[in-house]
């Protein structure tokens, strides 16, 4: 599958992970993780550290754990999650995707 159309469907599936039901934050910090190192790569930046920043260390310790990761890994592995994550609770994902 070449790049671009890889980035097409990573697009399509980024678009039925938002529209879809509103999912624990522990199981959509997987989401996020895959989601940052397709788009921007390895982490960068400071880990936040202060108790009023605990969701973003979440985030950061989440998109860290994808260090190495390449792009196009990382589009793979957003895409079959978010089809993981239809398929367990019986959600029709090509209802998700026509509708991009």
């Amino acid at each position: 599958m070449a790049n671009s159309e890889l980035e097409n469907e990573f697009w399509d599936y980024v678009k039925a992970g938002r529209d879809m039901p509103k999912q624990a934050p522990d199981t959509m910090l997987f989401a996020y993780g895959y989601y940052k190192q397709a788009t921007e790569g390895d982490v960068k930046g400071e880990r936040p550290d202060s108790s009023s920043e605990v969701v973003n260390a979440f985030k950061y310790d989440q998109w860290t754990r994808m260090k190495g990761m390449t792009k196009e890994e990382a589009m793979k592995n957003y895409i079959n999650f978010i089809r993981k994550l239809f398929k367990e609770q019986g959600l029709r994902i090509e209802a998700y995707l026509k509708a991009s």
